[in-house]
């Protein structure tokens, strides 16, 4: 059976789906500090492009080496689109309903390590109290609707990303004759 690029993408993204509950728990089972540290975020981060760059190299490949602007950005959305949400319903089940104590442990880690980065910047303290108050504010990191917040912000982030990588790996076939 001929894989197309929409099955080779959503196969991608289960993959990624899968990768980021790993890490997501990992960071819970370890050490919650994991989620705050930036090292951690960058490999996150780092994951998500590399696994979205391999889904749309795999899709060239399936169609003979060409592929259309709009089906390398396709397969490369639509691998982080269901790897991202897949983490999403995740974290919330864990943070929500599994342990919601752990979200607020996150939140208060979170919030001291915004206050320690602004501090070493020499941000004034009139600033940092702002910025803290409305972080705290906002609510928990991980309530639902800061989660569709954040993967609304994610998918438009990468899909800039994913624009880029289209136009990088595009290849129209030579029209035969």
């Amino acid at each position: 059976m001929e894989k197309t690029i929409k099955t080779s993408a959503i196969n991608y993204g289960l993959y990624l789906g899968i990768i980021l509950i790993a890490l997501t728990g990992i960071g819970y089972a370890v050490s919650l500090d994991l989620f705050v540290e930036l090292w951690f975020g960058f490999l996150i981060l780092f994951i998500i492009l590399v696994m979205g760059i391999i889904s749309t190299v795999k899709s060239k490949k399936l169609q003979g080496g060409f592929i259309s602007f709009k089906d390398a950005f396709t397969s490369f959305f639509l691998t982080l689109i269901i790897g991202l949400s897949i983490n999403a319903v995740v974290s919330m089940v864990i943070f929500n309903w599994i342990d919601p104590n752990a979200a607020a442990e996150v939140q208060d880690k979170f919030i001291s390590s915004q206050m320690e980065r602004l501090e070493n910047y020499n941000v004034p303290e009139h600033a940092i109290t702002k910025t803290i108050e409305k972080i705290e504010e906002n609510g928990s990191i991980y309530a639902p609707i800061n989660l569709l917040k954040s993967l609304i912000w994610q998918i438009a982030g990468y899909s800039i990303i994913g624009l880029i990588v289209a136009a990088i790996l595009k290849k129209t076939a030579p029209e035969t004759k």
